[in-house]
């Protein structure tokens, strides 16, 4: 019992990483300043935070900017389509529920929005950490985040609730929250993503090794 209390220990260990995200959240509002940036700065924070998962996050300024300039480029890319994509979804959203119409083809077209918001919600969950872990084409990286929400529900149920709980944290108790929140949230959802990668990184060598062995 007293183990758990020493410096080493899970429970001090755990209360370094708190105050890590802490710092790593205000590092990544700060580089999301120019709303451009907003994709690198994400990515960013995964990269450390899925390091600090497995105890080997080391420099945690150091490793955030290293993988902030190393995905710039990509990371832009990938927030301006999902920027673009989330404001074409919010005014079919305002549009549809302002129609409301009681018809079969209203009924079809809120349907298709839904499975629509739920596919971008879980793209926007798993791409700026795929990123942070795995080189890949842009396209690759939005099909594989959809197939890996998707193959994964659980994972992706637990993340959503962890977001949507922090949410409701900012929002309606205690708004000062906002230090912490994404920091928080990344850090939780990098121990549950911690394993799913590593199994998509085992099949990627072992379909590397296939193509490899033809």
């Amino acid at each position: 019992m007293r183990n758990l209390f020493n410096f080493d220990g899970p429970v001090l260990q755990f209360i370094h990483k708190i105050v890590y995200s802490v710092y790593l959240n205000i590092l990544w509002f700060l580089c999301c300043i120019p709303i451009v940036t907003v994709g690198a700065s994400t990515t960013a924070l995964f990269y450390v935070t899925l390091k600090m998962s497995k105890n080997e996050e080391g420099n945690i300024t150091k490793a955030f900017f290293h993988s902030f300039r190393e995905n710039l480029k990509q990371g832009t890319l990938i927030w301006l389509i999902l920027l673009a994509l989330g404001i074409l979804l919010g005014i079919d959203g305002y549009v549809l529920y302002h129609m409301r119409f009681e018809n079969i083809f209203w009924t079809l077209c809120t349907a298709v929005f839904c499975v629509a918001a739920a596919a971008y919600a879980i793209v926007l969950m798993y791409i700026f950490p795929l990123l942070a872990r795995f080189d890949n084409t842009i396209g690759a990286m939005f099909k594989n985040a959809l197939f890996i929400g998707v193959r994964f529900l659980f994972c992706t149920a637990l993340m959503a609730a962890i977001y949507f709980g922090m949410l409701l944290v900012v929002v309606r108790i205690f708004t000062p929250a906002i230090i912490f929140g994404e920091g928080f949230c990344a850090l939780f959802c990098s121990y549950l993503l911690s394993n799913v990668l590593r199994l998509c990184q085992e099949k990627t060598e072992e379909h590397a090794d296939t193509v490899s062995g033809i």
